[in-house]
Formats: structure tokens, C-alpha cells, sequence
């Protein structure tokens, strides 16, 4: 297909010109038919359509401005960003005060029972620690971290260390006896 330009030359048009070309023209003539006389009567409709409708829009609330409110200014409320401690009962029960002892330094879970022994007529059992020393202890020595005094040292297979601790309740504060044992491991 060949074109003439506006000087009159003539020159060679490819495919994809003469689609282009063949889509313009055609875009042409649809958007003539979109003259201005075709939409009257839309623009009428659009005009009328609001006629006749009375909407009753309530007036927005009036806005009370924000008031800020101290946060526990009596003192009633506990502040939840700094840590509580229980308080126990006033004469509650709490735990002897005594000479601190070496396996008092090591949780419960660390210490292991190793052999038992007679002393002098008393049952002795020998603890290992952390540090792989062996300690010896008998009946109402105390060990572990909470308090834990030894109620009995049984030689049976397996041999086994009773002892009774004292753990404070979180909430109340008061104090609870709990069992606990360690046992010989083979």
C-alpha cells in the first residue's frame, strides 16, 4: 500500500501501518456519531432526577473535646507497670533464718546423689555438684534453693535423699511446704 504526503510524494506503508492507519479512521467515525445533539435527552434525565427528592440529613453531634483522667490518683489501683511483690499474712509462717550452707547455692535439679555412707553410726549421703565436688550430708543439712532440708536418706536400691522445701506463693506470699527427693542415678 502506498500513501501520499502533503508535498506529494508517495511512500511505502508496512503492515502494521496500515492497521494503524485503518484504526484511526475507523475510531474517527465512531466518535463523529458522539456529537452534541445525541445526549439531550440523558442530560435532561440527569437534570429532572433530583426533582421532587427532599432528604432530611440530621446535623452531625457536637464533638466534646477529649478530657485527659489521671490514672489511679487515690492510690486504690495497683500500677501495672511496676513489679508487685506478695506481701504473706501478718505471723505467717516463713522460713528459719540459718547459716547459709554450700549446697544451698545450686538449684535442686543440678545436685546429684552419688552413694550413701555410714559415719559414726549415721547415715551420710555424698552429693555431687556443678563444680564436680562431692559434699557430704546428713539428715537436716540443707540444700537446693528453696529452703530444702533433709528429712531422709534411704540406702535401698536406689538410694534416694528426702527432703521437704519451702516456696513462697506468688499472689498471697505465704509459705508452702513442698516434698521433693533426689535420686541415685546408675
Amino acid at each position: 500500500m502506498t500513501a501520499m504526503t502533503t508535498d506529494g510524494t508517495m511512500i511505502q506503508m508496512g503492515k502494521k501501518a496500515r492497521w494503524t492507519t485503518a484504526f484511526a479512521i475507523t475510531l474517527a467515525i465512531f466518535l463523529a456519531g458522539c456529537g452534541e445533539d445525541g445526549g439531550d435527552d440523558l442530560d435532561r434525565w440527569m437534570r429532572d432526577s433530583g426533582n421532587g427528592l427532599q432528604g432530611k440529613i440530621e446535623p452531625l453531634p457536637e464533638i466534646v473535646p477529649y478530657q485527659p483522667v489521671a490514672y489511679n490518683p487515690d492510690g486504690a489501683l495497683n500500677d501495672p507497670f511496676t513489679p508487685r511483690k506478695a506481701l504473706g499474712k501478718e505471723g505467717g509462717f516463713r522460713p528459719e533464718n540459718h547459716v547459709r550452707q554450700p549446697l544451698e547455692a545450686f538449684p535442686l535439679e543440678s545436685l546429684k546423689l552419688v552413694g550413701t555412707i555410714f559415719k559414726d553410726k549415721t547415715r551420710v549421703a555424698l552429693i555431687k555438684t556443678p563444680d564436680n565436688t562431692v559434699q557430704q550430708v546428713k539428715i537436716g543439712n540443707y540444700l537446693g534453693l528453696n529452703y530444702g532440708v533433709i528429712t531422709e536418706i534411704s540406702s535401698g536400691p536406689p538410694s534416694e535423699v528426702k527432703l521437704k522445701e519451702m516456696v513462697q506463693d506468688a499472689l498471697t506470699g505465704d509459705w508452702a511446704e513442698r516434698p521433693a527427693s533426689i535420686v541415685q542415678q546408675d
